[in-house]
C-alpha cells in the first residue's frame, strides 16, 4: 500500500476550541456583557438545555444598544407617508435599544460547521458570509467553535 506525502488538510475538529463559553436566550444584557468582559471574547453562542445552538450574539449586538436610532426619513405625498429609509432595519435597531435579554438582540440565521469541514471550506464560508465564527456542530449539538483566528493560526502551520 502506497501513502502519500500530501499533508492532510486541517478539519474543524483540528483547529476548533472545544470548551465552547455558551449563553442561554433568556440571559439579560448586563450578563451577556460581563461574560464577553470576563473571557475576552467577541462573540458566544446561544444555546438551548440540549446544547442545541439557537442563536449567535456578538459584541456588535451589544454595541447597539447604546447607538441613537433615528426614524427614517420620510416625505408626505398626496396624503401617503413614504419612508426613504428601511422601516425594518429601524425596527431591527428599535428592539436592540429596547432589548432587555439576549433573545432580543441574538441572529438566529446561524452559519455553522461539522467536525469534517476542512481548512478551505471554513475558511471560504467564513469569506462568504462574512462572519467571524463558527459554530462546530455534531449531531446537532455544539461540540465546538472555530474563529478566524483559528484559520489563521492554522494556515500558519500549514
Amino acid at each position: 500500500m502506497e501513502t502519500s506525502n500530501m499533508p492532510v488538510e486541517p478539519t474543524a475538529a483540528d483547529i476548533m476550541t472545544a470548551n465552547v463559553v455558551t449563553i442561554g436566550a433568556g440571559a439579560t444584557i448586563d450578563e451577556l456583557a460581563k461574560l464577553m468582559a470576563r473571557h475576552r471574547i467577541s462573540g458566544i453562542p446561544v444555546t438551548d438545555e440540549q446544547d442545541r445552538v439557537v442563536g449567535m450574539v456578538t459584541e456588535g449586538d451589544v454595541v447597539e444598544l447604546d447607538a441613537d436610532v433615528h426614524f427614517p426619513h420620510s416625505i408626505n405625498l398626496f396624503d401617503s407617508v413614504i419612508f426613504l429609509g428601511s422601516m425594518k432595519k429601524f425596527e431591527q435597531r428599535l428592539r436592540h435599544v429596547v432589548a432587555a435579554s439576549v433573545r432580543d438582540i441574538m441572529s438566529t440565521d446561524v452559519i455553522s460547521v461539522g467536525r469534517d469541514a476542512t481548512l478551505h471550506e471554513i475558511a471560504t464560508l467564513m469569506s462568504d458570509r462574512q462572519v467571524n465564527r463558527l459554530p462546530v456542530l455534531d449531531e446537532g449539538r455544539l461540540v465546538g467553535i472555530v474563529t478566524r483566528a483559528d484559520v489563521v493560526r492554522a494556515m500558519a502551520r500549514a
